[in-house]
C-alpha cells in the first residue's frame, strides 16, 4: 500500500497531534516559568519579549500550529500574570500575529538578520502600542522607558529564542516526522 493511503494508526495521530501541541505547550510553559519568583532582574520584561518572539517564530515559520484565538488566550493569559490591562496583550499577540501572517511570505525564505530586523521592528510597534494604550486608559503619560527596555529585552532575546526553537523545530515539535 503507498504510504500516501496508509491508514495512520491510534499512536501515529497522536504522536502528530503532540507535535502540533509544542509551540502553544512552550509558549504557556514559559510564561509560567517566568512568572515563578526567579529574582531575575527585569524579569517582568522578559514576559511578553518572550511571548512576542515565540508568536513570531511560529507564526512564520509553522503558522497552522499557533491558531489566533489561542494565541488570543495566550495573551489573556499574559496580561492576568503582568500589571496590564485585560486584553491589551491578546489585541497586541494577535496584531502581531496577523502583521507576521502579511509578511510571512517575504521573511521565511530570508537570512536570520533580515527576519532579526523585522522582529525588532514588529516587538518595537507592539511595545509603543501597549504604552500608548496604557496611557491612553489611565488618561496620563506614562512613562516612556518600560516601553523601550521592553524592546531592549525582545530584541536581545529573539536571537537565542530562535536557536532554541529552530532545535525544537526540527526535532520534537516536526509533523514530518511524525
Amino acid at each position: 500500500m503507498p504510504a500516501a493511503r496508509r491508514r495512520q494508526t491510534f499512536w501515529r495521530q497522536l504522536d502528530a497531534a503532540g507535535r502540533w501541541a509544542v509551540p502553544s505547550t512552550l509558549l504557556v510553559f514559559g510564561l509560567f516559568v517566568l512568572g515563578l519568583p526567579l529574582h531575575i532582574p527585569g524579569q517582568a520584561l522578559l514576559r511578553p519579549a518572550y511571548a512576542m518572539g515565540c508568536v513570531y517564530f511560529w507564526t512564520l515559520f509553522r503558522p497552522g500550529s499557533l491558531p489566533a484565538p489561542l494565541t488570543a488566550l495566550i495573551g489573556l493569559l499574559l496580561d492576568l500574570m503582568g500589571i496590564t490591562p485585560t486584553g491589551l496583550w491578546a489585541f497586541l499577540l494577535v496584531l502581531l500575529q496577523s502583521s507576521t501572517l502579511l509578511a510571512r511570505r517575504r521573511l521565511a525564505p530570508r537570512r536570520f538578520l533580515l527576519t532579526w530586523a523585522a522582529f525588532c521592528g514588529f516587538a518595537a510597534t507592539a511595545s509603543v502600542l501597549s504604552w500608548a494604550l496604557q496611557s491612553a486608559l489611565t488618561l496620563t503619560l506614562l512613562p516612556v522607558w518600560p516601553a523601550g527596555l521592553e524592546v531592549l529585552a525582545s530584541a536581545s532575546l529573539y536571537p537565542v529564542l530562535s536557536a532554541l526553537l529552530v532545535r525544537v523545530h526540527r526535532g520534537p515539535a516536526a509533523v514530518e516526522l511524525a
